[in-house]
């Protein structure tokens, strides 16, 4: 059978209902994985050497382990973990089980985000605020967050890019997001057309891709505006 381009234009229409589960994936996961994230970036950072020793002890473990071996974990370990405590939880949907994977995966990818950029803000900041009688949190809203983020937007961009594309990794454990779709497809037409369905599926990956390359470069010229602003500023503090 001849490769029709044709076919791949027909096909993308067929994939993009399916796009907005991959969506709230990638979003819930960026969500959960900053809060647990932070938590781990403070005990990083914090004096308590028994939580600074775990936080890195689980952020190293969870690196070296591929996603696709943390989702079947997830997929047929928890499962066998609640039945331990009386509770059958092989019935709730899939999509759960995704998100439990990517969050422990994303929070330790995040927290070293978030540390290394609250590392690379000059202490000379904190300084300032505090005498001029900020309080820390007013010094963490004001001063430090709108520098932190500037600094942290492109390795951001490049996370939600890999997050984007790692939960296609979803359709392994039969949930149908748009990767599911397309594999679905694939199958309903007996293997034909392969080549053209995930030209499609490609077509529809660099639109998000370059989406949130367009995104991370606006908010990069954003927050680079404000923090000049700041940081003239504090500089006069």
């Amino acid at each position: 059978m001849k490769f029709s381009l044709a076919y791949v234009f027909t096909a993308i229409p067929r994939l993009l209902p399916y796009l907005g589960i991959t969506l709230f994936i990638a979003l819930c996961t960026l969500i959960l994985g900053l809060f647990f994230g932070a938590l781990l970036a403070w005990a990083k950072l914090g004096r308590i050497t028994i939580l600074r020793k775990i936080a890195y002890g689980y952020t190293s473990v969870i690196r070296c382990t591929p996603p696709l071996i943390l989702l079947f974990m997830s997929y047929y370990g928890l499962p066998k973990l609640f039945a331990l405590f009386g509770a059958d939880i092989n019935d709730i949907d899939k999509i759960y089980f995704v998100l439990v994977a990517f969050t422990l995966l994303y929070a330790a990818v995040l927290s070293e985000l978030i540390r290394s950029t609250y590392e690379a803000i000059d202490r000379g900041q904190f300084e300032a605020a505090a005498s001029v009688g900020m309080t820390n949190w007013q010094a963490l809203r004001r001063i430090i967050f709108p520098q932190g983020f500037f600094i942290a937007i492109p390795n951001l961009g490049n996370t939600v890019i890999s997050l984007l594309k790692e939960g296609s990794l979803a359709f392994t454990i039969g949930l149908i997001d748009v990767m599911g779709r397309a594999k679905m497809i694939i199958s309903l037409n007996y293997g034909a057309r392969s080549l053209e369905i995930y030209l499609a599926l490609a077509i529809v990956y660099w639109v998000l891709t370059f989406l949130v390359v367009r995104g991370t470069r606006l908010l990069e010229d954003t927050f680079n505006f404000r923090g000049q602003k700041i940081r003239e500023g504090s500089s006069g503090l």
